[in-house]
């Protein structure tokens, strides 16, 4: 007698077979999907092909290959080749796509010929989720997060990389025509001779096409240029090591950490809060909302715009000054609102003396040359001989204070937008492995990052409500 569970023969014959529908239970995400992609309207969302032609051989149905794309990407299989291999032997994929079999082809194209539908898709669920007032609380976290692309660190070239790269060249060079000439002076002609030659001809080939790329990286805006993947750029990354990588903005609501918006960028966080910030309020339909961020976000004139656009910024700030350079940081100097005035270290006063424009903005002047003069610790406050040390307010500076008082009040916000934001990150990742992304240029990035995105999103909301009531929801 055995001691095992032991299962069917392999051979066994069966008078009435299980049905697919029977492998996939109630519960199970996969019928969430099914639910979801038959209740849009392809051709209104933009997907090719969503009405077919009378005449030719039938087409797969775009529905099909967005349910393959969306499991896809939701169980961490991103690759055209193996999505078409589980077609073949996933019971779930079996249940969801009837049994169809698309080659890798059809799934890739599917994927670079519908970034439109596909970007459609994912605003979609995100208003489903509106629908489902997971919004209320009105409160978002901003960031970005640099994404590996898929041009290598040896395929991106930057001046200092060339120059390194010529002068070592142009050494290697030299020091093989050396050779040569000692071989001369010796009459030392042989087979090594030779080999030289070649080596110097293959080196001055290889210097003209270091000298050809440096023109053109001389010549990019940007000053450097990625050869495998033109629209990736050379970033740091959070430990200050260089990565060629694409910047994702994403902002997240504070209550369900579900991504509202996202962009793809090969720009830093600066400068991006208002974008950012303006797409949340397209999307939810609502002006009053309370954006959060770092202070790789912070922008007076960014921040300004946003305000102005009626939402509340809450952007942390990090030191700024001379402080680097041995003098004292004008956080040192407090401003008296009431007088106007800014009072230094040793408590004397900086009076309003003009408007100055610095980087096209307007600013209030402060300085007080006698106490300057005078000063004994003079040399700690500024380098200038004969100038005295000069304050500049922006016209609108009083606004920024204004947020920081509200931060300092809030001391909980910064830790509730890195608990908040960096989540949907690190799950996003974890899904892509070490390659991250697998296509090239900003339409194909685009739409790959979308296909995350909705995944994530869908995943959050199996996890809040359950498969059932998401159902329940998109049949209402």
């Amino acid at each position: 007698m055995s001691h095992f569970i032991k299962g069917e023969s392999r051979t066994q014959v069966t008078l009435f077979p299980e049905a697919l529908d029977d492998f996939v239970t109630d519960e199970n995400p996969v019928r969430v999907i099914d639910a979801f992609v038959d209740r849009l309207d392809l051709n209104e969302l933009g997907f090719n092909r969503s009405k077919p032609n009378h005449t030719g051989r039938p087409g797969y149905h775009p529905a099909t290959l967005l349910k393959l794309y969306v499991y896809g990407y939701l169980n961490r299989i991103q690759s055209s080749r193996r999505l078409e291999q589980e077609t073949h032997r996933n019971v779930e994929l079996m249940w969801l796509i009837e049994r169809l079999n698309p080659d890798f082809k059809t799934i890739a194209d599917f994927r670079k010929d519908n970034a439109k539908g596909i970007k459609n898709t994912c605003r979609t669920f995100v208003q489903l989720c509106r629908k489902m007032n997971m919004f209320s609380d009105s409160m978002f976290a901003i960031d970005g997060s640099k994404f590996k692309a898929l041009n290598s660190k040896e395929n991106n070239f930057t001046p200092s990389k060339l120059k390194f790269h010529i002068t070592r060249v142009e050494k290697h060079i030299e020091a093989y025509l050396k050779q040569l000439d000692d071989a001369d002076v010796n009459f030392n002609v042989n087979d090594d001779t030779q080999t030289i030659e070649e080596k110097i001809a293959w080196l001055k080939d290889k210097l003209g096409e270091f000298k050809a790329m440096d023109k053109a990286v001389q010549q990019h805006p940007d000053k450097q240029v990625s050869t495998t993947d033109p629209d990736s750029r050379l970033m740091k990354t959070q430990g200050m090591t260089r990565m060629v990588s694409y910047n994702i903005q994403s902002a997240v609501d504070t209550k369900h950490h579900l991504i509202i918006s996202h962009d793809v960028t090969n720009v830093p966080d600066r400068g991006q809060l208002c974008c950012v910030a303006k797409e949340v309020q397209k999307v939810l339909d609502k002006k009053d909302i309370t954006v959060i961020a770092d202070k790789g976000y912070y922008s007076r004139v960014d921040i300004k715009d946003t305000l102005d656009n009626g939402m509340i910024a809450l952007v942390s700030k990090g030191l700024a000054g001379s402080q680097g350079k041995g003098i004292f940081n004008r956080s040192l100097f407090k401003y008296d609102k009431s007088n106007d005035v800014y009072i230094c270290p040793t408590g004397s006063i900086l009076k309003y003396a003009h408007i100055a424009n610095d980087q096209g903005l307007e600013h209030r002047v402060y300085y007080n040359h006698a106490a300057c003069k005078e000063c004994l610790i003079r040399t700690q406050c500024t380098k200038a001989k004969y100038e005295p040390r000069r304050m500049k307010r922006w016209i609108h500076e009083g606004e920024m204070e204004k947020m920081q008082t509200i931060l300092k009040a809030k001391k909980d916000t910064m830790l509730l937008r890195k608990q908040t934001v960096e989540h949907p990150f690190g799950t996003i990742k974890l899904w892509m492995g070490a390659t991250h992304f697998l296509t090239k240029r900003f339409k194909n990035v685009k739409t790959e990052m979308n296909l995350h995105v909705l995944a994530y999103n869908l995943k959050r909301m199996i996890n809040i409500v359950g498969v059932n009531s998401l159902i329940e929801a998109m049949q209402a």
